[in-house]
């Protein structure tokens, strides 16, 4: 958080009354069946981070449609999986923006490329999305070049109006993407972001927003000012940015250990490991048995998601592809099964169709036995 950003604070501008904090009960296990997260939206049919992307992931019956967000220039939070945005939209094709082509390091690694904190908002707004796998999903580049950079706001505009068509409230999980570099910058993401749930009557505990980051510091931060549930995302290797820039040796493997996930049940409500790290590959690239995680877990108190479920057989364990060709579709039903199985309390999916069809079966597949 920017020295700004704590005077804001200070001052209680932006944190959430201290009552209504002191109040947070963390019902870890609300009622509900296995929730599906659209990864980004239906991130397998359309181009990720789109409104088309959401709208598809709400159609086809998603529980909840993930933002990932980071800022523009001028302070707006806008949903890109990335900072640098050459991947993901036609920034290289505007001579007008070439001079803004940079070198930065983002969490310690050298980038190189057009960065949203150097874009205002309506410049950002002349950019159109594009496929960002071109090469494993083909057919979602015809819609290249159609889709603005949506802003938080306009997700949020749009999960209500859907919401209202489809006669079921749809929730959002949103991701603070580098809050450690985005303080550095003087461009902190928690207190936009909080604004803007509390602007649209969203800051509160049943409103169906899940916060997520990779960094702990963040988090411990927001679980101070909002009062909506909050997710420790958990990769398969490395360490939390934030742990890692204060000279901390604490890995992502610390913690799921019990030890860790009772310290993330202090500020948090859900972990978020990666899906090897809850039914792990052996070997030869089969998933087998689960690991303790997910029991640990709800040990503790705290309810789990995992990612991601992609239907192409690049990204799916050898014992659920079908042929050989890496990008042709395997079986994400079988590989969703067993995370099912192994207890999972949600699951993103690049195809929240499937998702919602194999959850739905296997429910009532449950219901039956």
């Amino acid at each position: 958080m920017t020295a700004a950003a704590s005077t804001v604070l200070a001052l209680g501008v932006v944190a959430a009354p201290a009552d209504a904090v002191a109040e947070r009960d963390h019902d870890r296990h609300p009622a509900g069946e296995p929730l599906v997260i659209a990864h980004r939206g239906a991130s397998g049919y359309r181009p990720e981070h789109t409104l088309a992307a959401y709208r598809l992931a709400i159609q086809q019956g998603a529980d909840y449609v993930e933002p990932d967000l980071v800022s523009t220039k001028d302070g707006v939070l806008v949903a890109r999986h990335e900072n640098e945005i050459s991947g993901t939209t036609d920034v290289a094709d505007h001579p007008e923006f070439a001079d803004r082509r940079t070198t930065k390091t983002i969490d310690g690694v050298s980038v190189t490329g057009w960065f949203t904190e150097d874009l205002t908002l309506a410049e950002l707004k002349t950019l159109r999305a594009k496929e960002r796998l071109p090469k494993v999903r083909p057919d979602n580049t015809r819609y290249d070049g159609q889709f603005e950079i949506p802003t938080l706001d306009e997700v949020i505009r749009l999960v209500k109006r859907e919401s209202g068509r489809a006669g079921r409230r749809i929730g959002i999980a949103p991701e603070t993407k580098h809050p450690t570099y985005f303080d550095s910058i003087g461009l902190s993401l928690e207190e936009p972001l909080v604004t803007t749930l509390r602007r649209s009557g969203l800051d509160r505990p049943n409103a169906k927003v899940v916060v997520q980051s990779f960094e702990t510091g963040n988090l411990r931060q927001l679980d101070t000012m909002t009062q909506v549930p909050l997710a420790q995302l958990v990769d398969g290797s490395g360490a939390p940015y934030d742990l890692v820039a204060s000279g901390s040796t604490t890995t992502y493997a610390d913690l799921v250990k019990p030890a860790g996930l009772a310290d993330i049940a202090t500020y948090a409500d859900w972990v978020a490991p990666a899906k090897n790290l809850i039914v792990p590959r052996d070997s030869s690239g089969a998933i087998g048995a689960p690991s303790p995680l997910v029991a640990d877990a709800h040990a503790a108190g705290l309810r789990v998601v995992t990612w991601t479920m992609r239907v192409e057989n690049q990204f799916l364990p050898t014992n659920h592809r079908i042929g050989t060709d890496p990008n042709a579709k395997g079986d994400l039903a079988g590989e969703i099964e067993a995370f099912l199985d192994a207890g999972v309390d949600a699951l993103f999916s690049d195809n929240p169709d499937i998702a919602v069809e194999t959850r739905d079966g296997w429910l009532a597949g449950e219901g039956a036995a």
